[in-house]
């Protein structure tokens, strides 16, 4: 039985064919990742009220990501924004932090891809730093435009990450300016060579795990949505 993989989508304005109107969309790259991996992706767009449709959608999924995206709103952890924090989505953050109070409610197996890093790390009480170069003086992890940056990661030995990468380092490809700042219950397990927190798992046997960068985007290389996919098959 193939899991229902539920991936959180962007709610923008979007030109195609003769349209040009609101959509609910999500980069392919993310769908087509999962299916590779051998599950079936579900689109989740931002539906109210929001707990109670979390809570109908997860309950007929086997697995969940929160995807890439927009800043997270700087008052969901009580900061004032920065003056490069702009353009985020009140109702992707409430529809992804019910996503998650739903998904821990059923134990669901869950990955985290860049924002969703964010997203869950606020989710469990953390903030976040609103922009990276204040912090290493380079625009290495978001270069700007549509081009991603290449980072080299060290992984944490032990960790889960490290077994579901078989012990490699890769060098990913990021695009964020934003970054995990606290993550109250989640350890830290990955970091790139300036030190910037580059990945979060769950100490438990839950598969809980998120990643600053962006392994949809990096060919061949499935190694996540593969263990997200072995966790969220029926047994």
């Amino acid at each position: 039985m193939r899991p229902l993989i539920g991936l959180s989508t962007y709610r923008e304005q979007a030109r195609w064919g003769v349209w040009d109107t609101p959509a609910d969309l999500l980069p392919s790259a993310y769908a087509r990742a999962v299916e590779a991996a051998g599950g079936v992706p579900v689109l989740l767009p931002p539906c109210l009220p929001y707990d109670d449709s979390a809570t109908a959608a997860v309950a007929r999924l086997d697995g969940l990501v929160i995807s890439g995206g927009a800043d997270v709103d700087p008052g969901r952890y009580d900061a004032a924004p920065h003056p490069r924090t702009s353009g985020w989505r009140p109702d992707r953050d409430a529809w992804e932090l019910a996503l998650l109070d739903a998904a821990d409610a059923r134990g669901l197996p869950t990955l985290g891809i860049c924002r969703g890093m964010q997203v869950m790390a606020v989710h469990a009480g953390g903030d976040l730093d609103q922009h990276v170069p204040d912090l290493v003086e380079t625009e290495t992890h978001s270069p700007g435009g549509d081009v991603y940056g290449e980072v080299a990661i060290s992984v944490a030995p032990g960790s889960r990450l490290a077994g579901v990468l078989d012990g490699r380092t890769p060098t990913v490809r990021c695009h964020h300016h934003q970054a995990v700042r606290s993550h109250p219950g989640f350890e830290a397990v990955a970091w790139a060579g300036d030190g910037l927190l580059e990945a979060i798992e769950a100490p438990a046997d839950r598969f809980l795990l998120a990643v600053q960068w962006h392994p949809e985007e990096t060919s061949g290389d499935l190694a996540l949505f593969e263990a997200l996919v072995r966790a969220a098959t029926p047994a």
